[in-house]
């Protein structure tokens, strides 16, 4: 299974972002509204960073910024590692593991198309098992699959 097939398969595949300009507060507003752990930050357009809700415990909470005066730009992670639609699922499962993160951007050349999260990947994975367990249980009674 690749990356492209965990996106059609996401009952909800919108982009939510904020821009770098934006607070910390409205960020979090967003994340509440949508019951989702991180957005992405576009400048213009492009992707430029990811905001999530580690990013502000560590960068915000334990720093002692406030929400309502810290802008997404100065608690953001730039450093941005994403993954390709042709990717398959292991890699984005490995890349996740490796890096320690929850969400991966997918970018087709330079264009964002979607988001994946650990609970894509883990539903993926899911559902593939189960795709596979009726398909031998099929296979072991003889019936046709």
């Amino acid at each position: 299974m690749n990356i492209r097939q965990i996106l059609q398969r996401k009952s909800i595949n919108t982009i939510y972002s904020v821009a770098p300009g934006e607070t910390v507060y409205e960020a979090l507003q967003l994340m509440a509204a949508k019951n989702i752990g991180a957005v992405l930050v576009l400048d213009g357009g492009d992707l430029v960073g990811i905001f999530s809700e580690r990013d502000y415990a560590r960068k915000g909470i334990l720093q002692g910024r406030a929400s309502k005066d810290t802008l997404i730009r100065d608690v953001m992670t730039s450093s941005l590692i994403t993954i390709a639609p042709e990717q398959l699922l292991e890699s984005a499962m490995l890349t996740m593991s490796e890096k320690h993160i929850r969400h991966l951007p997918v970018l087709e050349g330079e264009r964002l198309i979607g988001i994946i999260s650990i609970n894509d990947v883990v539903n993926a994975i899911i559902h593939d098992q189960k795709a596979r367990i009726s398909s031998l249980e099929s296979y072991i009674s003889g019936s046709s699959y």
